[in-house]
């Protein structure tokens, strides 16, 4: 029985794009078939410009060294990494459509879909998660 695994990412911080993909690359590697909604904030973890430049939380600015003396990849290296490994990339239409943006506002390879598209998704996941 393959585990299927269901993130709703909905906050946009650089720590929230660390838990969403390291968590969703850990289970795709453990292959787990996952997808993740990105709603509100969260859709800047995929926005073309916005993933390159996620805030880090004011007071934590030293991570950023920690981060690179572990080489750790970067956002935009762990959502291609996460893509690569087929995992299933959804931004939500509705917040799309009040924040006036386009598909073509955001990374290639992902899709639009609606709440109820993305429930259907996860009424058989064995783990779903919120960040």
């Amino acid at each position: 029985m393959t585990t299927k695994v269901a993130i709703i990412a909905s906050n946009g911080s650089l720590f929230d794009a660390y838990k969403v993909f390291n968590v969703a690359t850990a289970a795709a590697a453990s292959d787990a078939e996952v997808g993740i909604f990105f709603t509100f904030e969260g859709l800047n973890l995929i926005h073309k410009e916005a993933h390159q430049q996620l805030p880090i939380p004011e007071g934590r600015e030293h991570f950023q060294e920690g981060f690179k003396r572990e080489n750790i990849p970067s956002i935009p290296e762990l959502l291609e990494m996460a893509q690569e490994m087929g995992v299933k990339i959804i931004a939500c239409q509705m917040t799309m459509d009040v924040m006036s943006l386009d598909k073509d506002a955001f990374v290639d390879g992902i899709e639009v879909g609606g709440a109820a598209s993305f429930i259907h998704y996860a009424s058989d996941a064995n783990i779903s998660l919120t960040f």
